[in-house]
């Protein structure tokens, strides 16, 4: 039986869940290594965000924008309330088995397996779910700091280190900062300048926010920095 269960998850159909769940214990293995050697994998985005993101309305309270939609879904999907590799653990993991668990439905009812293509769409809508449900009851049982709560405008002055990906007007990237209270904050910004990009590692000066981005420039003094 464990043979026959082995050989249907390797079969080419099967190929995007056995990738998901090889990726999902990849990363468990990689933050069980680094953690021994004291730099965890998750340290760049161990922090929760201190509130859902916000969408921008217009005066007849309509969202502006498709980055507030954005925004409005990764809320949806506990990001910013709960660590991002958790989420992305739980995700790789309800794919992957959602998706073997619809060819093995499919296989014993119907006699053949989809197509890993097909499969991995239904595999992926109903994986969203399980997100959001396991975010929120990690997100309850999960150690927080006890700090005192401050509001996110405060964070405008403070400087920022760009943490995932590359970010121009109009595309946002992450970007961590800490607050008076030493609290860390994942955020979304964006240059405020047209022609600027900012990179992974670079630093930045938050000087407005609009909606659920942050506005940036780059750190006008070298002896700024993100503490």
């Amino acid at each position: 039986l464990k043979e026959e269960g082995l050989s249907i998850i390797l079969v080419e159909q099967n190929t995007p869940f056995a990738v998901s769940l090889a990726v999902m214990l990849g990363i468990a293995v990689l933050e069980g290594v680094t953690v021994v050697l004291g730099t965890a994998l998750s340290g760049i985005i161990d922090a929760i965000l201190p509130e859902a993101p916000e969408a921008d309305v217009d005066a007849a309270g309509t969202e502006i924008g498709s980055q507030h939609v954005l925004s409005q879904l990764l809320g949806w999907l506990r990001i910013g309330q709960v660590p991002v590799l958790i989420l992305l653990v739980v995700f790789l993991t309800g794919f992957g088995l959602i998706g073997l668990g619809i060819q093995a439905m499919t296989d014993n009812v119907l006699g053949f397996l989809w197509p890993g293509s097909i499969a991995a769409i239904p595999a992926f809508i109903l994986s969203l779910p399980v997100v959001r449900v396991l975010g929120g009851f990690l997100g309850k049982i999960l150690p927080k700091d006890e700090t005192d709560a401050v509001s996110i405008d405060t964070l405008i002055g403070r400087i920022a280190v760009i943490t995932i990906g590359e970010t121009t007007v109009g595309r946002a990237a992450e970007a961590r900062t800490r607050d008076i209270h030493g609290t860390t904050h994942y955020l979304m910004v964006e240059p405020d300048t047209e022609g600027q990009s900012f990179k992974a590692g670079e630093e930045v000066l938050l000087v407005k926010r609009d909606g659920a981005v942050f506005k940036v420039i780059a750190n006008p003094n070298p002896h700024l920095v993100d503490q």
